[in-house]
């Protein structure tokens, strides 16, 4: 899967936290496309979820935020896979008729790609998934019984899963930000989303993702920003973390490809607080901030290091033909 002729870099969307690209659904997939013509490349799932489409592609690896953090610091590797064996975990509030469009989802997604899930199991309690927006529009929230996720997990795994999917259900997040399909703020249920795969990549060492259930699957007849569209013109959102899960690279402490492999990391302009942007200028690792896209932070190259620490572009294609010219070797 990786061709050690090529770079390596990485290419992070932060999750819940409005990026104009990268903020939606599946946005940033086309950017991250053209960075992986020129490089293998590792991206966070919020780059290339789409709901029932994704843009996980060859040359990919898909890893999840904390696995993510621990990656940069140097405490795991990643070892390239494909044909991962995949179980599902569902939130034991979700109605029947909502589980069974997902398992319909599941054997679809069997049937036309050959996706191995091994199995689902559904939680022993409610999971209870609480979601907002704080005051600076980020999108956090609470999970109010963790440890029953983590229970069906530790199952799966056990059984033979090398990869998580998780599925809870949510309440309606419309209402939290009317503007969302207009292509406008944050993705509401984005954050508390990246709470529970946190928590479920830290305690069992494997890739996973989630994906929300909503118990309207009505498919929405208005017109929206394309941005938002591909989840609006589905019932379920699993799709998308399946596909990223069948490849996502398996976790160790001495993975095949580890930190000193990596090329480079390109990171929204003002969202630059973050473990791998702080380890990368540790360890001399050229960071690239994109001013064509911005979030609700406001954590730039000048509130935190000397201006010679990160190079900043003001587009995605500029960042490209950089690194075209300067660090792909003929």
């Amino acid at each position: 899967m990786i061709n050690k002729k090529k770079l390596l870099g990485a290419f992070i969307v932060p999750t819940g936290v409005g990026a104009s690209i990268g903020g939606f659904a599946g946005d940033a997939s086309v950017w991250a496309s053209r960075f992986c013509e020129i490089s293998d490349l590792i991206v966070n799932p919020n780059v290339v979820n789409a709901g029932c489409f994704s843009g996980i592609k060859p040359g990919m690896l898909y890893v999840e935020g904390y696995s993510l953090d621990e990656f940069f610091k140097g405490n795991i590797g990643l070892n390239p896979s494909q044909h991962n064996k995949i179980g599902i975990v569902f939130d034991k509030a979700i109605p029947k008729d909502v589980l069974n469009v997902h398992i319909n989802t599941i054997n679809a997604v069997k049937c036309v790609y050959g996706i191995d899930i091994e199995e689902f199991t559904i939680t022993k309690d409610i999971v209870g998934v609480d979601f907002k927006l704080e005051k600076n529009g980020n999108s956090t929230g609470s999970v109010k019984n963790i440890e029953t996720v983590i229970e069906s997990a530790k199952y799966l795994v056990n059984k033979g899963c090398q990869a998580i999917g998780i599925v809870c259900l949510f309440d309606d997040a419309e209402s939290l930000n009317e503007d969302y399909s207009n292509g406008i703020g944050v993705d509401p249920v984005g954050g508390v989303e990246a709470i529970i795969s946190h928590c479920i990549s830290k305690e069992l060492k494997v890739p996973c993702a989630h994906s929300p259930a909503f118990c309207d699957y009505q498919i929405s007849p208005e017109l929206i920003d394309g941005r938002a569209a591909s989840e609006y013109i589905t019932p379920t959102f699993l799709p998308c973390i399946l596909l990223g899960l069948d490849r996502a690279p398996l976790l160790s402490t001495d993975g095949e490809i580890n930190i000193n492999n990596l090329d480079y990391l390109v990171m929204p302009y003002n969202s630059l607080g973050s473990t791998p942007v702080f380890e990368c200028i540790r360890r001399n690792i050229p960071v690239f901030a994109i001013k064509e896209n911005k979030t609700v932070l406001n954590v730039e190259n000048s509130n935190l290091f000397s201006s010679d620490k990160i190079r900043v572009f003001d587009l995605y294609e500029d960042c490209i033909n950089y690194i075209k010219q300067y660090l792909v070797q003929p």
